[in-house]
């Protein structure tokens, strides 16, 4: 039995997102998942300090890139994606329903003509079934929309990086009230989920600290999540969770990075373009209804 990739986790108190970098046990290929680009909302800039701390990461173990993925088109940070590929090389990976999420934001934002809208900013498009290859690794690709129909699930060894779809036990499941959202639909993407075997190790993308937890933790396994999941843990009918999904998403604010985020992710990390004085601008719907 060949030994399993080794995941390292970058984590991100800012936005509290969890970055990974999962690296094949018998080469020296790697994959990215869910990168950050640091961003403060007040001035209006970027900087690259913990996409830097993977780069020195992958530099420091003379690491080859082969995939930089992306679970979704992330509402609460902005992906560091253009800028590794630059440093490290590897191609921008995203599900293939990123063309619903291009249509949907590219309307809202009333975007400039040009922008495409059939996912062509990214390098690769995938979709259920598909696998990647890296080193002797592999990704296996299962679709889990709910949270955003783009969503995708990658499953490396006995381990699968699941985006939003799931937090840790004590804290529950994501919300579905983005455009294209649907409590229904994630309630049987995750039941996809479960059904991996019970011992598959599953990381988060993010974590808050549920009340009365002291730490921020990112890995759980599919047995825990079945057991202790307080959403959706085994015996929850999909009716009763998405009664709970419902009532708990029309008590929710908006993101703080919702329109950012989204602008530059539907990019595939890409800063919109400069406009006639040479400045590129994120747009905020004001009023929206």
């Amino acid at each position: 039995m060949s030994a399993q990739p080794h995941t390292q986790a970058f984590f991100d108190e800012a936005t509290f997102t969890v970055s990974y970098v999962v690296t094949d046990a018998s080469s020296n290929h790697c994959v990215i998942i869910d990168s950050v680009l640091d961003y403060d909302h007040a001035s209006g800039r970027t900087t690259t300090d913990s996409a830097d701390n993977i780069i020195e990461y992958i530099k420091s173990r003379d690491l080859t890139v082969s995939w930089i993925l992306e679970t979704h088109v992330h509402a609460d940070h902005l992906s560091a994606a253009p800028y590794l590929k630059q440093a490290l090389g590897g191609k921008i990976v995203i599900g293939n329903n990123i063309t619903t999420v291009q249509n949907t934001f590219g309307t809202l934002l009333n975007v400039e003509p040009q922008f495409a809208r059939d996912g062509s900013q990214f390098d690769h498009l995938v979709e259920e079934g598909n696998t990647l290859e890296f080193g002797h690794s592999t990704v296996e690709v299962l679709h889990t929309p709910g949270h955003t129909p783009a969503c995708v699930t990658y499953v490396i060894g006995d381990a699968a990086f699941v985006g939003d779809t799931l937090f840790m036990p004590d804290y529950g499941t994501a919300r579905c009230d983005f455009p294209g959202g649907d409590a229904a639909t994630l309630y049987r993407s995750i039941q996809k989920i479960f059904a991996l075997p019970e011992s598959t190790r599953l990381f988060m993308c993010h974590d808050y600290k549920a009340p009365g937890r002291e730490d921020y933790q990112w890995e759980t396994s599919v047995a825990e999540q079945k057991q202790a999941n307080v959403h959706i843990h085994q015996g929850i009918s999909e009716t009763t969770f998405c009664h709970m999904r419902t009532t708990k998403d029309a008590t929710l604010g908006m993101p703080r990075l919702i329109w950012p985020s989204v602008q530059v992710n539907m990019r595939a990390g890409d800063l919109p373009p400069a406009e006639e004085n040479g400045t590129r601008y994120i747009k905020t719907p004001i009023n929206l209804v």
